[in-house]
């Protein structure tokens, strides 16, 4: 990653099922210490897996018995699959993007490793 511009690997952060392993190298490259916009993305994205996994582990459990919950919960998990997708292509463009509430933990993030 060490010639790769910035807006790429940021936008590797929200790749679907593994971008949270990409958002974990990012925040411990030494290239990336001072990088912001990149940090932020990292974060972002790390906290968008943890919505999923969340979904995934508490929600799904408890709607298994339920058929209209199920298909709800679903719904979720693909709309946050979708979103992830949706920032990886906006990021690679350059664009930056702050999701609600995601958004504001990973600005807080960034802003106490300063």
């Amino acid at each position: 990653m060490a010639g790769w511009p910035d807006n790429k690997v940021a936008g590797l952060c929200y790749i679907p099922f593994v971008g949270w392993v990409f958002a974990i190298v990012v925040l411990a490259a030494e290239r990336f210490r001072h990088a912001t916009e990149v940090r932020f993305h990292a974060f972002q994205g790390l906290y968008l897996f943890v919505v999923y996994l969340i979904l995934k582990w508490v929600f799904d459990p408890l709607a298994s018995h339920n058929g209209s919950l199920r298909q709800v919960t679903d719904l979720i998990q693909l709309v946050v699959i979708g979103g992830g997708i949706f920032m990886l292509v906006k990021t690679n463009h350059g664009h930056m993007i702050r999701l609600p509430f995601l958004g504001e933990l990973a600005d807080k993030s960034v802003s106490e490793q300063k």
